[in-house]
C-alpha cells in the first residue's frame, strides 16, 4: 500500500510545528485547570508528581523506537512490529512504575500516578502510527492527530474534573480521549499507507530489545536526572511548592518541546544523508536545527520577558508572582535539554547507543549528588540549577564524542 502524496520537508515541519503548538498549549492549559478547578496548589503538585514519577519509567515504554523506526531507512521491521514491540515495552513501564511508587510515594498518589501511566500509553502506542506517517511523508496527519489528543484531552480533564473533583478521574478521562483520537483518526490513516499487521517474533523483539538497551538506560538515567530532583523538592518542601514550579515550568517546557519537535521530522533525512556520507546535506540540517532553535530561544525570550508576569498573574493570579525569578534560569534550562535531545536523537539515529548510555550515566550521577544541596541552598530554583548542571555534563560529552565520529565517517577514516 502507499499513497501518491508527499509532503515538503517545510509542510512537514509546519504541520508538525502547528500540531505540536496545539497539543503542548493544551497541556499546559491542563496544568492551569488544575489549580482554577480545584483547590489551589495541592492537586497540582499531584497531577505534576504523577508526570515526574511516570516520567522515570517513560523511556521504557518509549524504547527510543521513534527515532529507531524513523531512520529505519532499510526496512528492517514492519510496522505491526513496532507496534507489536512497543505493547510489551509498555506493559513492562507500567508495572515498573506501579512498583516504584509503592515504595516511594504516598498511597494516595499511586493510582493517581498509575492511571497517568495509562494515559501515556495511549500516547505512545499512537508514536509508533506517527512514525509510519513520518516514514510517508504524511505528517500532516500527525499535526492533526497532535492537535486532536490534545484539545481532546483538554475538553475531556476539565469535565471530569470539574464534575467529580477528583485529579485520578480526570486523568482517566484524558485516557479515554487519546483513545478515541487513536481509533477513529490515526488507525484509518496509517492503515491506508501500510499494512498493519500486528505480531512479532520471539528473535527480532530479543534483537531490538539489546540493541536498544543502552539507549533506553540512557533515556532512564536522564529521565530520572530531572524527574528525581522535583521529587525531592516535593517530599522536602511539600506538594504545594511542586505545583508552583510545575506550573512556572510548563509553559516553559514548550522552548523544550519546540526544539525537538523543529528536528524530529529531519531525522530520516539525517539518516539518509549520513546513510550517503552526503556531508553538504547533513551540515545543512545541521544549520537548519540550529537557526530553528535559536528562533525558538529569542521568540519565546522576548514573549516571557514583555508578557511573562501578566500572562502568569491573569492565569494563576497575583500569587505565583513572588516566584518569577524562576523563569529565566529554566529558559536557560529547557534550551540546553532541547539541543542536548537534538544530539542524543541523532546518536541513535547513526547507531551509536553505547556513547547514549554513558552520557545518560553522567547525567545521572551528576543531578543526584547535586540535587540535596541545589535546592537547600537555590529553593525552588534547585531543580533548574540541578538539571542544567547535569544537561551541561551530557551535551558537551555528547558533542565531542558526535565531532569525533562524523569527522570519521565523512572522512572514511577507520
Amino acid at each position: 500500500m502507499g499513497s501518491d502524496k508527499v509532503l515538503s520537508i517545510k509542510s512537514n515541519i509546519l504541520w508538525s510545528s502547528i500540531g505540536s503548538i496545539i497539543g503542548l498549549s493544551c497541556q499546559w492549559l491542563i496544568s492551569v485547570l488544575v489549580v482554577r478547578l480545584s483547590f489551589g496548589f495541592s492537586d497540582a503538585g499531584l497531577y505534576s508528581l504523577s508526570m515526574s514519577v511516570y516520567g522515570i519509567f517513560f523511556p521504557i515504554a518509549q524504547y527510543r523506537m521513534y527515532t529507531y523506526q524513523v531512520s529505519d531507512v532499510n526496512g528492517e521491521n514492519t510496522v505491526g512490529e513496532y507496534l507489536s514491540f512497543r505493547l510489551l515495552t509498555i506493559l513492562l513501564s507500567l508495572v515498573l512504575t506501579f512498583a516504584y511508587s509503592l515504595f516511594t510515594c504516598r498511597p494516595v498518589s499511586v493510582f493517581c500516578i498509575f492511571l497517568y501511566g495509562l494515559y501515556k500509553s495511549a500516547n505512545q502506542l499512537i508514536d509508533v502510527l506517527h512514525a509510519a506517517d513520518q516514514q510517508f511523508s504524511r505528517m500532516d496527519y500527525v499535526g492533526v492527530s497532535l492537535a486532536l489528543q490534545g484539545a481532546l484531552s483538554l475538553v475531556f480533564f476539565c469535565v471530569a474534573l470539574s464534575c467529580f473533583r477528583s485529579v485520578p478521574l480526570a486523568i482517566f478521562a484524558m485516557f479515554i480521549a487519546v483513545v478515541l483520537v487513536g481509533w477513529f483518526y490515526d488507525l484509518p490513516r496509517t492503515s491506508a499507507l501500510t499494512s498493519i499487521v500486528v505480531g512479532i517474533s520471539r528473535n527480532k523483539a530479543k534483537r531490538l530489545l539489546i540493541t536498544c538497551l543502552p539507549a533506553v538506560v540512557a533515556g532512564i538515567a536522564v529521565s530520572a536526572s530531572s524527574s528525581i530532583p522535583r521529587q525531592y523538592l516535593s517530599s522536602a518542601l511539600g506538594d504545594s511548592a511542586l505545583g508552583v514550579y510545575s506550573s512556572i515550568a510548563a509553559p516553559i517546557a514548550i522552548i523544550q518541546m519546540g526544539v525537538s519537535y523543529l528536528y524530529n521530522p529531519l531525522l530520516g533525512y539525517f539518516s539518509k544523508s549520513y546513510s550517503d556520507k552526503d556531508r553538504r546535506s547533513f551540515f545543512r540540517l545541521c544549520f537548519a536545527c540550529l537557526l530553528g532553535a535559536l528562533i525558538i530561544v529569542v521568540v519565546f525570550g522576548i514573549g516571557f520577558e514583555v508578557f511573562g508576569n501578566s500572562l502568569f498573574s491573569f492565569v494563576f493570579g497575583d500569587e505565583i508572582l513572588p516566584f518569577m525569578y524562576l523563569v529565566p534560569p529554566m529558559i536557560a534550562s529547557a534550551v540546553l535539554t532541547g539541543l542536548m535531545w537534538l544530539v542524543n536523537d541523532l546518536l541513535i539515529s547513526f547507531r551509536y547507543f553505547s556513547y547514549t548510555l554513558v552520557a545518560g550515566v553522567l547525567m545521572f550521577i551528576v543531578s543526584l549528588s547535586s540535587m540535596k544541596y541545589s535546592v537547600e541552598v537555590f529553593n525552588l530554583n534547585g531543580v533548574t540549577v540541578c538539571s542544567l548542571i547535569s544537561c551541561l555534563f551530557g551535551l558537551v560529552y555528547m558533542v565531542v564524542v558526535l565531532s569525533i565520529l562524523l569527522r570519521r565517517h565523512f572522512n572514511n577514516l577507520v
